[in-house]
């Protein structure tokens, strides 16, 4: 049906609209919430989330470094039901080989690789946490309801979002149960869609806001939810490794958390800068698992639950202007993850507070729809411009040097920053997109994987049942081909076919039928971790939003 055929839709007006209920988005309502208290006065908040609830989404680590939560919640320590339940009380750190590893001494590591005083949790749970927060202030979160389109006013400016509509068939005509999107309509709207967010990626393409930065940069990363032995399970420990089953020249590592209840989390991330199409980042995961110095802990454990989710890993070169007409990205829209430190939630709060100091000061002088530009201006020389300045050389390091070389040079980067205050690389530069990075197949070694036990390693199935993905099937595919012919040519011929290798889900399928490939898209599995959107080597899939509520929905991840 075309859109002008379609209703009108309803429309909400507020002062601020956020998109994304991640920790920068609620840290932005909380705060804008808070300045509205202080002068006595008013500020209409609304926070969207395409989750069915909350947290859904949301998958990281995650040892949270709770630098950002002290700000926006002072005495938060006092209260009985914040969900850090378990600090740190042990670093490791290793290097894996083939059968054995080596221990790395945690007195060669940088300071700021220290996770004491950081706690284990689940960043679902923190997100839940802050949500009641928010709510208690007075703002309104619709979860179940995905922002599908930016809207703007006739000079350009940014004046709101649309969600998607519900009830449209696979063929693109409405059910029996459709319903128009509504038009979420304000002041200032603040994107905080997390990594390779659909509205975010619109927008610094029309406003140019990646221009004179470095390519952004991404790794994927894999995670699983386990009840183990309790006698093998050390409350606070925190291990990460680097090294086998990658090779020397594809960046990764893994991370394994012990949480409170006898859970443990275990992860694992690649570098999407990696060459070789036939490297599939689910199945080094499942490898890992089997490793000598890593398998025993999930000997007679359980798997709880399963998830997928790109990171941004770009850093300070790749940031992008953060402000537009009429806006702001925030948190990892914004490229704020710390790549050697696997943190980025303290970040996301510390940039929603001052993109909400930013809306604030506008709203308070009577502006709308403008630039709230002094969020842009400020944040390099705030915490968050600190943080990421001290590590700005190590995935750039990485990537050229490799792990055994690049790892080592990275870590003397961190100790000159952290000890002297400047770098002996001054500032390095990224390189080709993650996208570009891609061998043809005939050059690169084909990649055997074992077979999944089904005690520590699984496949991709049963995995992603385990992330409770449901979408409505009878819904227009979210997943969108631009060129088919482009994708047969080329992702198949050239580099046989790594989007059914790159994809954690099972999504993507490369079937022969009468003698000729067609690639097949099960959009019901995503788990919407974008690594498509972001690896395909002709950047021919785009990643747009299903239906509200469609989606994994992790319980604690």
């Amino acid at each position: 049906m075309a859109e002008t055929d379609l209703p009108e839709r309803e429309s909400m007006e507020f002062d601020v609209v956020i998109v994304g209920a991640g920790p920068a988005g609620l840290a932005a309502a909380i705060r804008l919430k808070q300045i509205a208290a202080e002068k006595g006065e008013d500020i209409s908040v609304v926070v969207l989330e395409k989750g069915s609830e909350v947290g859904a989404h949301i998958l990281s680590g995650a040892v949270v470094d709770p630098v950002g939560v002290d700000r926006l919640l002072p005495g938060w320590r006092e209260e009985s039901d914040h969900p850090f339940k378990t600090p740190v009380t042990e670093d490791r750190f290793l290097f894996l080989g083939p059968a054995g590893s080596i221990r790395l001494p945690n007195f060669a590591m940088p300071k700021l690789m220290d996770n004491h005083g950081n706690y284990v949790v689940s960043l679902g749970n923190v997100a839940r946490w802050l949500a009641q927060k928010a709510e208690a202030l007075g703002v309104e979160i619709y979860p179940g309801f995905a922002a599908s389109e930016v809207l703007y006013d006739d000079q350009g400016r940014v004046i709101g979002v649309a969600t998607g509509d519900m009830g449209v068939g696979r063929d693109g005509a409405p059910k029996d149960s459709f319903t128009r999107g509504m038009a979420l309509m304000g002041k200032y709207v603040l994107i905080g869609e997390g990594a390779r967010g659909s509205l975010a990626k619109q927008l610094i393409a029309k406003f140019g806001l990646d221009k004179g930065r470095e390519p952004a940069k991404f790794g994927i990363g894999l995670k699983e939810l386990w009840t183990v032995d309790p006698a093998k399970h050390k409350p606070g420990l925190v291990q990460h490794s680097f090294g086998w089953p990658l090779d020397g020249k594809t960046g990764g590592g893994s991370f394994l958390y012990h949480l409170e209840d006898n859970q443990i989390v275990v992860g694992f991330v690649v570098h999407l800068n990696y060459k070789n199409p036939w490297l599939s980042p689910f199945e080094e995961f499942q490898r890992f698992k089997t490793h000598p110095a890593i398998r025993d802990v999930f000997e007679g454990a359980k798997r709880v639950s399963y998830g997928a989710r790109a990171i941004t890993e770009g850093g300070f070169q790749s940031v992008p202007k953060l402000t537009f007409p009429g806006g702001a990205l925030i948190g990892c829209s914004a490229g704020f993850v710390n790549v050697p430190r696997i943190k980025g939630s303290h970040n996301a709060v510390l940039s929603g507070m001052q993109a909400a100091e930013a809306v604030a000061e506008a709203l308070a002088a009577g502006r709308a729809n403008d630039e709230p530009i002094a969020y842009d201006k400020g944040w390099r020389g705030s915490d968050i411009g600190k943080d990421l300045h001290k590590v700005r050389n190590v995935k750039p390091l990485w990537s050229k040097f490799g792990t055994l070389l690049g790892i080592p040079l990275g870590g003397l980067d961190m100790w000159t920053n952290e000890l002297f205050g400047f770098s002996l690389f001054g500032t390095l530069k990224h390189g080709k997109p993650d996208h570009a990075s891609l061998a043809p197949a005939n050059l690169m070694k084909p990649i055997q994987y074992p077979k999944p036990d089904g005690k520590i390693s699984f496949d991709r199935l049963s995995s992603v049942f385990l992330s409770n993905t449901n979408h409505e099937e009878d819904q227009p595919i979210h997943l969108k081909v631009k060129d088919m012919s482009t994708q047969i040519a080329d992702e198949y011929g050239t580099y046989a076919g790594p989007s059914q290798r790159y994809c954690p889900a099972g999504v993507y399928e490369w079937v022969i039928k009468d003698e000729r490939p067609t690639f097949v898209i099960n959009a019901q599995n995503c788990v919407h971790c974008k690594t498509c959107d972001i690896k395909d080597p002709n950047q021919n899939i785009n990643w747009t939003t299903p239906e509200g509520a469609g989606g994994p929905n992790y319980p604690n991840m």
